[in-house]
């Protein structure tokens, strides 16, 4: 079962376990909110072994109902509110879901395997638990303090915390990985690379949040996924694993960055795209770094990033600027007002 498997993330995470693993039946869970998008599957939505179950994880009846019905014996939650300016405006939903939503999870999946031999849960977490850095701390470990500085955050290191609770208290057989901000085709185009994709194809301003010398990590989708595969299958139960692209970019270069090259794939003058860059008060709270050493998965899984932030940035506009209705669909109604509060 993987929850949250109709968006961003989940989406590249169901297609592959889909496609790789044809002798699996890939049970994808989802409530369909705003970030949950079955147009993201169409692809495999007919395989033999895949099967989509509308659910929402803090629901016990449903939930159980399908532990049962196809005898699951594996778990990858990545089912979560996830954008951190959402959270500000309405933190009881980010509790709700992240916290309450994986407690539902933990409780059903012990009562249900009475016998936790072969089984897994693997939870999926963010490095935005670790709080914030300054230029010169050393990244981000898995024996880095946790110290979440926004209700997003703080909702994914409860999260974490009850997975761990539940390991040591009940032997549930339970994995964690924190990963980096994620990039690539298939994100709601509230997070920030496609939201400028988006912007720059029609002409909008381009918000960046105070100075825009913030910095992240950012990690390719598809890369997210390989690691996510290879933890599942090789990660040793009550271990912690972070996930990183080794790619430090403040905003404004990445901002920056995009615009020269959609200044050059959509025919337009050099330096037009960098004119839209508008700066807009930062955000509450708003953690200055985010850095992931990757150093555990890459010598105890041989997992490491397969290809430079550069081509895979490349790739994702390509991608964008292919599926414009795509985005016209998911960016219509909800997202619009949304857009319009916390943007303009």
């Amino acid at each position: 079962m993987i929850t949250g498997g109709a968006g961003f993330i989940g989406s590249h995470v169901v297609r592959l376990f889909v496609t790789k693993y044809p002798s699996y039946r890939i049970i994808n869970v989802d409530a369909l909110t705003y970030a949950g998008n079955l147009e993201n599957l169409r692809d495999i939505e007919n395989a033999s072994n895949y099967v989509f179950e509308n659910a929402d994880i803090k629901n016990e009846a449903q939930i159980s109902k399908i532990m049962e019905e196809y005898h699951i014996d594996g778990i990858i939650h990545l089912a979560a509110e996830s954008h951190v300016d959402r959270s500000i405006s309405g933190p009881m939903e980010f509790a709700l879901t992240n916290v309450v939503g994986t407690l539902n999870l933990l409780n059903i999946a012990k009562n249900h395997w009475e016998n936790f031999e072969g089984k897994t849960f693997y939870h999926i977490s963010t490095d935005e638990v670790y709080g914030s850095l300054s230029m010169d701390d050393p990244m981000f470990s898995e024996t880095t303090p946790y110290d979440p500085r926004s209700p997003y955050s703080a909702s994914k290191a409860s999260s974490d915390h009850f997975v761990r609770a539940y390991f040591h208290t009940y032997g549930l057989p339970v994995k964690i990985s924190n990963c980096s901000n994620n990039y690539g085709s298939h994100q709601f185009p509230e997070k920030l690379i496609p939201l400028v994709i988006n912007n720059i194809v029609n002409n909008k301003d381009l918000p960046i949040y105070g100075k825009g010398d913030n910095i992240r990590d950012w990690l390719w989708v598809e890369d997210h996924a390989k690691a996510i595969d290879v933890i599942f299958h090789k990660g040793e139960n009550g271990e912690t694993y972070n996930i990183g692209g080794l790619n430090e970019w403040t905003n404004l270069q990445l901002v920056e960055t995009m615009c020269d090259i959609l200044d050059e794939k959509l025919n337009r003058e050099k330096g037009t795209n960098r004119k839209l860059i508008t700066f807009v008060k930062d955000r509450l709270g708003h953690d200055k770094r985010y850095a992931i050493d990757a150093t555990k998965i890459e010598k105890d899984l041989n997992w490491k990033p397969s290809i430079e932030f550069e081509e895979g940035l490349e790739k994702t506009i390509d991608w964008y600027l292919q599926n414009q209705e795509w985005v016209k669909n998911v960016t219509s109604g909800e997202y619009q007002k949304y857009y319009d509060e916390h943007y303009r």
